[in-house]
């Protein structure tokens, strides 16, 4: 199966400056993606055909993925028409597809994307998007989900002509008893190639999607600067503790040296 996997990143942050380009607990943010697509196709990348590229207008981000001899990074320079800030990712991944299949030359089976500002995977959260896109070729897209802390139909409010109430009315008493919620928590996405040139942009989860669940201790995504001091926090709680976790953060140390 031919793979191609996406880290997409611009220069301008209104939330956190220059995030995609900073440090996180003194390593490169954009190195524990690396450090997932090395993982991944160390232990279970034979017999497919991988190529990784990067989508970015900053040139620090391009000199930090540069700096991996052992993830070749094809650069892909973001036109400026795809550098705003209300531009749809998956404008920017089928750019990324596109320029990698003129690059390469071959067609792909498959498109993962792993954000860049969502550090806390590991390598099976990566082989089980992958491996459900495998066996659910009638889906648009696989991407990864946490089970949700809220329920809109127990403990999720609205303001509504000058009152709050329940996001959605209902009955229920306790959560266990409302429909299950997960959050979209902004880290893997495996997509396919035909959906992402023919699907509406803007509605392009609205539908015709499957999810894999991971653990809700890495849900953050790093969009403020409390959230880059909460990740670190959690980050070294994981690194210390959990293995899975651990082996991310030892393979992109160990690209310091």
């Amino acid at each position: 199966m031919n793979i191609l996997f996406t880290l997409c990143g611009r220069a301008g942050s209104k939330g956190v400056k220059g995030k995609n380009a900073r440090d996180f607990l003194d390593v490169p943010l954009v190195w524990y993606s690396m450090a997932n697509i090395a993982l991944y196709m160390e232990k279970y990348g034979q017999g497919d055909d991988i190529k990784v590229v990067l989508n970015t207008d900053s040139d620090p981000l391009k000199g930090l993925v540069r700096r991996v001899d052992e993830v070749p990074v094809t650069i892909i320079h973001r036109e400026e028409c795809l550098a705003g800030d209300k531009v749809p990712k998956v404008a920017v991944i089928l750019d990324s597809l596109n320029k990698a299949e003129e690059v390469f030359g071959c067609k792909y089976d498959m498109v993962v994307d792993l954000d860049i500002t969502s550090p806390l995977r590991t390598v099976q959260d990566v082989k089980n998007a992958i491996d459900k896109k495998k066996l659910r070729n009638d889906v648009d897209v696989v991407y990864s989900v946490a089970p949700s802390r809220r329920n809109p139909y127990f403990n999720m409010v609205k303001e509504e002509k000058g009152f709050f109430c329940k996001a959605i009315p209902s009955n229920f008493t306790t959560r266990q008893e409302a429909p299950v919620f997960y959050d979209m928590n902004a880290s893997i996405y495996a997509y396919s190639p035909d959906a992402l040139r023919n699907k509406e942009q803007s509605t392009f989860f609205n539908s015709n999607c499957d999810a894999v669940v991971m653990a809700d201790t890495g849900i953050l995504d790093i969009d403020s600067e409390e959230d880059y001091e909460l990740m670190q926090v959690i980050a070294n709680y994981l690194f210390d503790k959990k293995e899975a976790f651990k082996e991310i953060y030892k393979k992109a140390v160990s690209w310091k040296k």
